[in-house]
């Protein structure tokens, strides 16, 4: 199979402008971001989707000084900017990974498409959020590509084109999603922010590098919770947002709104 992981990127941010570009010891977030998930054993080919935009020429440019390929596509439909990509590069599974997880755990991505991997024909559509048991910021999104197709050619709400995957896990009487828990047994997805919408995000993000990277760069994810069992204070930075998802806004166009309301709760 070739697996394409897609990271969606651009400049604009209605909460945090330009988020992708903020500086983690010496380099911007994007770049940061990447190297963890160059650290996936099963990632495939990893290919930066930005805009046509003139204000992502920025992305494009850093995608070229470091050797990342770089797809450009409609500004607001990112079903059809991953499927796009997903058509250039020939791929037979798309992997969906947003570009604000600088904190993501390559462990976590391997595990997903690894879980995946075991029966690939009998799913439509394979994450870690349906529900979501890591912390916030390890998202993971695997769809087949004829299934990526169907989305696009079949999806009309724009909050379904808007993110990609709605139309599919919303839709399970159609298509057959499966997921991964953490083993562990916990659920932190609402009380352990690590994703970036907001300034405090960046602080929490900029502090566990600070405190990381220099001795370990290949830091995970325990590591992370060991940091924060000896800091609780970095979590206070942030946590005014735990529990805070972009579906939120839109449960009511959900058809399934109830099954999401009880995992929310």
């Amino acid at each position: 199979m070739n697996i394409i992981t897609v990271i969606q990127a651009r400049t604009a941010s209605t909460r945090l402008p330009g988020k992708v570009l903020l500086p983690i010891e010496g380099r911007p977030l994007l770049i940061r971001m990447i190297e963890r998930v160059k650290q996936s054993q099963l990632a495939g080919t990893i290919v930066v989707a930005t805009t046509i935009l003139p204000e992502d020429d920025i992305i494009q440019s850093l995608c070229t000084e470091f050797g990342i390929n770089c797809f450009r596509g409609d500004p607001n439909d990112c079903l059809d900017r991953h499927y796009q990509a997903g058509l250039k590069y020939n791929a037979d599974v798309v992997i969906k990974i947003p570009s604000d997880c600088p904190l993501i755990d390559p462990s976590i991505i391997d595990r997903v498409i690894g879980c995946f991997m075991e029966s690939p024909d009998n799913w439509d559509y394979f994450s870690n959020l349906h529900p979501a048991s890591y912390p916030d910021g390890n998202d993971v999104e695997v769809i087949p590509f004829h299934i990526l197709k169907k989305a696009w050619l079949e999806a009309s709400k724009p909050f379904e084109r808007e993110h990609t995957t709605p139309y599919i896990w919303e839709h399970p009487e159609l298509f057959h999603i499966g997921n991964v828990e953490w083993d562990c047994g916990l659920y932190y997805s609402l009380t352990h922010r690590w994703t970036i919408d907001y300034e405090e995000d960046y602080d929490f993000i900029y502090h566990i590098y600070k405190n990381l990277y220099s001795n370990n760069p290949d830091f995970g994810m325990y590591d992370i919770l060991n940091l924060l069992q000896e800091k609780p204070e970095l979590m206070k930075l942030n946590e005014m947002y735990a529990g805070e998802y972009w579906y939120i806004n839109y449960l009511e166009e959900l058809e399934n709104i109830e099954e999401y309301k009880k995992a929310l709760e």
